[in-house]
């Protein structure tokens, strides 16, 4: 029996479509439109005068009340400041009489007593307390140049190494807290050295006056 084979026939490709030949675009802009004019009668143009004004009058007032509301604002935020910062102050100069008596223990307690290092740690964890509140303690020492506006004179005296105007030595301590003085310290300032005598040369020992001696050659007219 004889098989026949099959052969595929070629499908001949379809030809592509040709475009349509596209219309040109015109690039020439539409003419503009005339703008619309209105028509106001004297009425209505006076009306919106007024409105204008009374809007930029309403503008006006915002802008005051908000200027006011920010510095109120403000005001009430420095007045609280104020009033914590005044606060702090009147507790912790309240307590600087506690930190003095704490610091004249010590210093009348012997080396060998068992409570110097007790009074020690209280006074180290209590000046702590404080300074956690911004307290800062004034310098003062001897040699430091006195400073009205920090330190407070209790007496001037003289010295016969430091100047004018510089601390001798210091009484009791002062304080700031968060940069203002609460307790001045007190010192004693130097006057500068002693004013010295002046010691004057003794005065020379007059020496008696020798007699006139007459010239030899001299004679007088009315000798012998």
């Amino acid at each position: 029996m004889t098989h026949k084979t099959k052969h595929d026939t070629p499908v001949p490709s379809a030809t592509p479509a040709e475009n349509p030949t596209s219309t040109p675009v015109s690039e020439t802009p539409p003419p503009p439109t005339p703008p619309k004019t209105v028509t106001l009668t004297e009425t209505e143009l006076a009306q919106l005068k007024a409105d204008a004004a009374k809007a930029a009058e309403n503008w006006d007032k915002f802008l005051r009340a908000a200027a006011d509301l920010d510095n109120y604002r403000k005001r009430v935020l420095r007045e609280k400041e104020e009033l914590t910062r005044a606060a702090h102050e009147r507790v912790v100069a309240a307590l600087l009489p506690v930190l003095d008596n704490l610091e004249r223990a010590l210093a009348a307690t012997q080396e060998s007593s068992p409570l110097l290092d007790g009074l020690k740690q209280i006074q180290n964890q209590f000046r702590r307390a404080l300074e956690e509140f911004g307290l800062k303690e004034v310098v003062a020492n001897a040699g430091h140049p006195f400073d009205p506006n920090l330190h407070e004179a209790i007496g001037h005296v003289e010295h016969p190494e430091l100047p004018e105007g510089t601390i001798i030595n210091q009484f009791q301590r002062g304080y700031k807290l968060a940069d203002r003085l609460i307790r001045p310290a007190r010192v004693v300032v130097s006057k500068g050295k002693p004013a010295s005598t002046p010691q004057h040369p003794p005065a020379p020992t007059p020496t008696p006056a020798e007699p006139e001696k007459k010239n030899s050659w001299f004679k007088s007219p009315f000798s012998k």
